[in-house]
């Protein structure tokens, strides 16, 4: 692979800013990232102008379904490989691929074809957006804030369940959201935490107290805030209010226009601030799409308008991507490095990779966006390669 020197006008590492950037690339890393005055190109470099754009890490999406018709839950590689060409066209450069809830056997089996098509996602050198594992949301839900999820695959959490659902994932398994009121929760929580895997409280009817608890044993995260949860109250502020108050937890939105209005928007970076919030997409393989049928799992899903619902008009997921996730965040006022934090740096920490992921530094992988002055993306790069539009 050749070595690249990419000069922008200004580069958001996201947690500084470099005016005049020249980025060098070389073997998919970052080799080094500096004013462009106070670096040597290498013999050979190729060379990009990219004078008059932003330089930003690439985006990192937690929560995503699907996408370009294809589900996370088919398993298959082409699917993983039409998900991650999809994403990677709006600058999403690595992805989390989320389960919905099913039956314990399908979703073993799923978890099964993911780990493997994510293990050979390296023989394919089409560039495009990398997946870093599974989030598993469900089977561990309150039927009372399903949502789209489907009643009868529901269960309590358990330990042993989720034991079998960690080795199917051979490792790979990155986030598990449930709902921590439930009976079993405290024990799964636990096992969960001990195998490394993120724990996110979604989907429930949690009091504050029930949340608080969960906080105390390990969840930290809070899966598509505001959606699927007890309704904030003030006198019980359930989830909502242990999430905004507690500086241990970060919170995940999404910023679509549908899922949560504008002011809420504004009270969750109030309360929580730019660094403990996430954007995810929770797109479906309806992103990037026209309006018609498609399924998440086995829910079919309407799309009109580009809004997604179930038969009974209930949200299933959505279409967005983290690019324009990025530009509404921009919009209500939160400065650009900001709002391209919260795509980047802020999912690779909650994921214990922001040494490689979410932030342009030396030894980094070289997962680049190049943004106009309104955040428009204008190309991108994973890995050193650049993913054609």
């Amino acid at each position: 692979m050749p070595s690249l020197a990419i000069h922008t006008r200004r580069a958001f590492t996201p947690l500084a800013e470099i005016p005049d950037a020249l980025i060098l690339v070389e073997e998919g890393q970052i080799r080094a990232i500096g004013p462009r005055k106070g670096l040597e190109l290498p013999p050979g470099a190729q060379i990009v102008d990219a004078s008059a754009l932003t330089a930003a890490p690439g985006f990192v999406d937690v929560h995503i379904h699907g996408a370009a018709g294809r589900d996370a839950m088919e398993a298959a590689p082409d699917a993983l490989a039409g998900i991650a060409a999809c994403v990677g066209r709006h600058g999403t450069t690595s992805f989390v691929a989320t389960t919905v809830s099913a039956g314990i056997m399908q979703t073993e089996r799923s978890l099964e074809g993911l780990a493997s098509s994510i293990r050979g996602q390296s023989s394919n050198r089409t560039a495009a957006a990398e997946c870093l594992g599974v989030h598993l949301e469900g089977p561990f839900l309150n039927p009372a804030r399903r949502g789209v999820h489907p009643a009868e695959h529901l269960i309590a959490p358990s330990p042993a369940v989720l034991a079998k659902f960690l080795t199917a994932a051979e490792g790979f398994a990155r986030i598990l959201t449930l709902a921590p009121e439930l009976e079993g929760a405290a024990e799964t929580i636990t096992a969960a935490r001990a195998a490394g895997v993120v724990v996110a409280m979604g989907h429930t009817d949690a009091t504050y107290s029930d949340a608080l608890r969960a906080i105390d044993l390990g969840a930290h995260h809070a899966a598509h805030m505001f959606n699927a949860m007890r309704p904030f109250s003030h006198r019980e502020t359930g989830v909502i209010g242990a999430v905004l108050t507690d500086p241990r937890v970060t919170a995940e939105v999404i910023a679509d226009g549908v899922h949560v209005d504008d002011p809420a928007l504004r009270l969750l970076l109030a309360a929580k601030s730019a660094e403990q919030v996430l954007l995810v997409s929770d797109g479906t393989a309806a992103t990037a799409m026209p309006d018609g049928e498609y399924m998440l799992g086995s829910i079919e899903v309407i799309v009109s308008g580009g809004v997604c619902r179930n038969r009974e008009g209930r949200i299933a997921g959505s279409t967005l991507t983290l690019d324009r996730a990025v530009r509404r965040i921009a919009a209500l006022g939160v400065p650009a490095a900001a709002a391209v934090q919260m795509a980047s740096f802020n999912p690779a920490r909650l994921l214990g990779i922001e040494s490689r992921k979410g932030r342009l530094a030396q030894g980094a992988d070289a997962d680049i966006v190049l943004l106009d002055e309104n955040l428009n993306l204008s190309r991108a790069f994973a890995r050193g390669r650049e993913i054609q539009a």
